[in-house]
């Protein structure tokens, strides 16, 4: 290990693309505002007792995302034998959980800037959504917050979206040199720009005001502490590593990351259970990514 970032760092970099938290900040806070229904469903995560009816109504009332919802819940994926028109039929129907996540990915999806120079974006929210569904996937199986596991793997590389269209040029040179060196994404990133999107996805994590977990769980997912062991933020690190393995959603960094073996044996996920895990992922990933487009 020492001897490789020996390597890695015997060969400069072509000019100065280091970024300063500071820029990062400010460039943060220019990103459009979440709806505030979605910061309010996102504090609900972990409420065992919330007004479902107040949430459904202040979710109707925004046009744009009460349509988007219905549109994905009306779709293949979820097989209804009718058609719900209205929010409130959806969580009669799906489940408040079910629709609380639908609202709080859509909205955030298409809140975020698309285009980002080097970053495919459609590809980017594939893999995003396949780390999601194969989080909460997990999550099912060792009994830990669904929703949470969910928004956190829709979430986890949300710092490469915020460093690729607010930093284009320096986020090219950070992945012209990954490529070059055969390196990980955290390493390039940490090797030309000084900072990596881990570090960048949770200042936009904690600025949203996102639930501590999910703020460890995007700021740590290549590498969880110690008191994140057997929680989301492990759940994360190891579904995107399923993932990447499985190779669904098409991501530009077609390597497979390193797992903490700290992290995979918290979960305890035995060989049935982790094969459930893979045809669960790779059964509802294409259905699910209609989120994406509605």
């Amino acid at each position: 290990m020492r001897e490789r970032a020996q390597l890695l760092a015997s060969d400069p970099v072509p000019g100065d693309y280091t970024i300063a938290g500071g820029e990062v900040a400010r460039n943060i806070r220019d990103l459009p505002a979440l709806p505030t229904v979605v910061l309010e469903l996102i504090k609900t995560f972990d409420q065992p007792d919330v007004d479902i009816a107040r949430l459904a109504d202040t979710i109707s009332h925004d046009q744009a995302l009460a349509a988007r919802t219905l549109r994905v819940a009306n779709s293949s994926f979820y097989g209804l034998a009718s058609k719900v028109k209205t929010i409130n039929q959806a969580i009669m129907v799906l489940g408040f959980d079910t629709v609380r996540s639908l609202v709080s990915a859509g909205a955030i999806v298409h809140t975020l800037p698309g285009n980002g120079g080097h970053l495919d974006p459609a590809r980017f929210w594939r893999h995003s959504m396949a780390t999601a569904v194969c989080a909460r996937s997990i999550a099912r199986r060792t009994r830990l917050n669904q929703d949470y596991a969910f928004l956190s793997g829709l979430l986890h590389d949300i710092g490469r979206l915020v460093l690729a269209t607010r930093f284009p040029q320096q986020y090219a040179a950070a992945m012209a040199w990954r490529d070059r060196h055969d390196a990980w994404q955290v390493e390039a990133e940490q090797q030309v720009l000084g900072i990596d999107h881990q570090q960048v996805g949770l200042m936009l994590a904690e600025t949203w005001k996102f639930p501590l977990l999910i703020q460890r769980a995007i700021g740590f997912h290549h590498a969880p502490a110690v008191d994140d062991l057997g929680d989301v933020p492990s759940i994360v690190h190891v579904a995107n590593a399923i993932v990447h393995a499985l190779d669904l959603g098409g991501g530009d960094d077609a390597q497979v990351p390193p797992l903490s073996q700290e992290a995979w044996a918290s979960l305890r996920l035995e060989s049935d259970m982790l094969h459930a895990v893979f045809r669960e992922t790779e059964e509802q990933y294409e259905e699910a990514c209609l989120i994406l487009s509605a």
